[in-house]
């Protein structure tokens, strides 16, 4: 029996009292009623790799667990690197951050997004002394308007930042087309759509780069962690730089233990004007952060993405569960989905005729054990962090998210038990 056998045997061992202790986070609570918006689709196999790799590996923080995620997550979205770090928050702010630097953006240069999400899209440009664009959204899918988009791409936009909402994408053909004519770069923010295709093809191919979210609401969970994937090596070193401190020491995994390093030449002048031997590993080119994940988070995720195919398959399967016991409610719309696009749906939006509507429906579920989340900050700038950024009552579709809009979990974690649950559950909504 070798050593994970023994990690497994161990967990199976335990009596049934202390494993229903153990792994909280993992849905070994099927027969709970409560139905949650999101939840890990862990079993014991992540955790033989965690336990493995905390106790015997080679390294604590990031090290080559966390580089073979790297590269295994690059071979699934078809991109030539990936770097990991501890959230995918500071994704988008390593991404954000070295874009400036790699296209040599000014202060004051745009960024368009949707004035409707997640702050974590919006506070890298702002943190970059980039100016935020925003675009109202459209009810039918709930992403940012095309049409409306068009009107304010100036000689300053650099750059559209898209961000599907709950995985489902907007017309990326027409973005295309847009960021062409204009020569403006597509970036994409796809904490919320890891699986989603676009004719085919993985949506990360259609974007300089793309970030992602290993969060355990997520598609795949780390418990915390998330990902700077592009096709440019040269950007991506800028990424790793900044996540490490700033450093420009470029070793990773195992390189880390070479006594020269990958280059070959770790002890020289690295330092301009500067005329003694310097150690690489405490060079710094940039103004960076340490945003490291530990490197059995790396191991999590390597366990985590062999699952991701049925993940997304069985969200678009209990998305649709969901979204067909909800259409017996009256008052109710659901976003449409272009034919396309195959979504990894986050969640399964529901759009209310009316906040009494909205108001009442959210309240009957939760008081009955089914969690509901908001349309995250509906319209941002009536946010007091936000609120000088521009004028909010310019975006009166994305004014009303809030009133209207909500949306229930679909992970795998929602078995046939608590689909059955919800389905009973709003049979007997009197709305």
């Amino acid at each position: 029996m070798n050593r994970k056998e023994k990690i497994f045997k161990f967990l199976n061992d335990l009596e049934i009292e202390e494993a229903k202790q153990l792994p909280q986070f993992c849905h070994n609570i099927n027969n709970d009623k409560k139905v949650y918006y999101g939840g890990p689709s862990f079993d014991k196999e992540e955790l033989v790799e965690a336990i493995d790799c905390l106790l015997f590996g080679k390294w604590v923080s990031s090290g080559h667990k966390v580089h073979e995620f790297e590269i295994e997550v690059g071979k699934v979205l078809n991109q030539e690197a990936c770097v990991m770090v501890n959230s995918g928050s500071s994704a988008n702010l390593v991404a954000i951050s070295a874009a400036k630097e790699y296209f040599k953006w000014n202060d004051n240069d745009e960024i368009i997004l949707s004035v409707v999400g997640f702050p974590t899209t919006l506070n890298p440009i702002i943190q970059n002394n980039l100016k935020p664009v925003f675009v109202d959204i459209e009810y039918d899918t709930l992403n940012f308007d095309l049409n409306k988009l068009q009107d304010k791409i100036t000689s300053k936009t650099k750059a559209i930042f898209v961000s599907p909402v709950l995985g489902n994408m907007p017309d990326l053909d027409k973005l295309i087309e847009m960021a062409e004519e204009h020569n403006i770069l597509l970036l994409l923010d796809c904490c919320d759509s890891l699986g989603t295709k676009w004719k085919g093809r993985n949506i990360s191919e259609y974007f300089f780069f793309s970030t992602l979210s290993f969060y355990p609401a997520h598609h795949i969970t780390t418990g915390e962690g998330g990902m700077v994937c592009s096709n440019s090596t040269e950007f991506i070193r800028i990424v790793r730089s900044l996540t490490w401190w700033g450093r420009d020491c470029y070793c990773i995994g195992a390189e880390n233990l070479l006594c020269n390093g990958r280059c070959g030449k770790r002890f020289s002048n690295w330092i301009p004007d500067y005329d003694f031997q310097v150690d690489h590993k405490y060079v710094f080119t940039q103004v960076g952060y340490n945003l490291k994940p530990l490197d059995l988070q790396g191991a999590i995720g390597l366990v985590q993405l062999k699952k991701l195919s049925y993940i997304h398959n069985m969200r678009r399967e209990i998305k649709n569960k969901i979204q067909t016991i909800f259409e017996n409610v009256e008052g109710l719309k659901f976003c449409s989905e272009d034919e396309r696009c195959e979504t990894s749906w986050f969640g399964v939006p529901i759009i209310c005729e009316s906040y009494n509507l909205k108001t009442k429906l959210v309240a009957f579920l939760e008081s009955n054990g089914i969690q509901t989340r908001n349309y995250f900050a509906g319209n941002i700038l009536f946010h007091p962090a936000y609120a000088g950024l521009d004028d909010k009552t310019k975006y009166p579709n994305a004014s009303t998210v809030l009133q209207k809009v909500f949306f229930l979990g679909c992970s795998p974690t929602i078995n046939e038990g608590k689909i059955k649950h919800i389905e009973e559950i709003v049979g007997d909504f009197n709305g």
